[in-house]
């Protein structure tokens, strides 16, 4: 199962291991039977939720990642029938099929939306071994803009960068390396830098926020250092950082998980000291990592309730203080930090996909 959150935390689910080609646009909360609409699972508070729109994708296969634009009006899908579909959503349930786009030769695994400073840019990446950035030159209008193939395997996952860094995209591959495709404006044209980074393959990456830690509560640079986390078949998370002679270099290696890296969220910042970071394996452990500051070391907390099943996606609020788990047991699960003592995650919100649509 994938998942993706918009600002108003409405959530677009997909199965992963599933042949549907339908999409379930989830909103919080749903009452229960019983009238009231949070109950009480394992000591910690579980809401419910409804579903409020079905999108038929007519993809003719596996949907594989679904995420919403900028401004959350637009719905992009991706399927092993090797297309992406463009969607126009809104809350009545309107949604309208806007656009197809066709070019890659394998399943397309995921798709990202570039921030709206650059225009109407999408990337893509597929079992083809290809890297392929979409621009939208007419309206639905969709052509290649960027084509990269030179990764010797699959590529499993795309991320762009803050706005604030530039046009970036990392890309994670099964040949165990990353590629960071840069945009040169002055050039037009785009600049690679290619990296080792897990042996056997790479499984996800996410950039690091440009916000600098503790920027709301005290002095701090204009922006943080262009680093990003990745997680791969190795059983690592490690993070990334860009130094001063523009070479990309291992800053960390967290080293807890026992089975494949499936995949990795750096939370978004809004100047807290703090940094997280989730990560989620094939062990059946979810984890986050934090940093109390930037010369600190990272600490772990295996979120209790969330290793019964695999995960397979975690993905952030905007604010970075609430966390969405998807499973192979086709549920969403929403986390929080506590303010008690001991600061433990708590479930507060539970979707279980078959029983939102009853």
């Amino acid at each position: 199962m994938s998942l993706l959150s918009s600002p108003s935390l409405d959530f677009v689910i997909s199965p992963k291991h599933q042949p549907f080609s339908t999409l379930d646009i989830v909103w919080p909360p749903k009452k229960l039977k019983n009238g009231n609409n949070v109950a009480s699972t394992n000591q910690q508070i579980v809401r419910t939720s409804s579903i409020i729109s079905t999108i038929d994708s007519q993809h003719e296969d596996m949907i594989h990642d679904v995420q919403l634009d900028y401004y959350s009006k637009r719905l992009a899908t991706c399927s092993s029938d090797r297309t992406i579909k463009i969607f126009e959503v809104s809350d009545g349930g309107a949604n309208v099929p806007l656009s197809e786009i066709k070019g890659h030769e394998g399943p397309v695994w995921q798709v990202s939306w570039a921030h709206p400073k650059f225009g109407s840019i999408i990337a893509s990446c597929s079992y083809d071994r290809k890297v392929i950035v979409w621009k939208e030159n007419q309206p639905n209008q969709w052509a290649k803009f960027y084509e990269y193939d030179r990764h010797e395997s699959s590529v499993n996952s795309i991320s762009w960068a803050p706005h604030e860094f530039g046009l970036i995209l990392a890309a994670g591959s099964s040949d165990g390396k990353i590629s960071v495709h840069t945009w040169k404006p002055e050039e037009q044209t785009w600049d690679v830098a290619v990296q080792n980074a897990h042996t056997i393959g790479v499984n996800a990456v996410s950039w690091a926020p440009a916000v600098p830690a503790g920027a709301l509560v005290g002095s701090s640079p204009a922006l943080a250092p262009k680093r990003f986390v990745s997680g791969g078949c190795d059983n690592l998370v490690k993070i990334w950082k860009l130094e001063s002679d523009n070479t990309w270099r291992t800053e960390e290696k967290l080293e807890h998980h026992t089975a494949w890296v499936r995949d990795v969220a750096w939370a978004p910042s809004i100047g807290l000291p703090s940094s997280n970071i989730a990560s989620c394996s094939q062990d059946g452990t979810v984890v986050i990592w934090s940093q109390s500051n930037t010369n600190a070391q990272w600490t772990k907390k295996v979120l209790p309730g969330a290793s019964n099943v695999v995960s397979w996606r975690v993905s952030w609020s905007v604010t970075g203080n609430i966390l969405a788990i998807s499973g192979d047991d086709n549920k969403v699960t929403l986390w929080k930090e506590g303010l008690d003592a001991d600061n433990d995650w708590k479930c507060i919100e539970g979707l279980d996909a078959a029983d939102a649509a009853n």
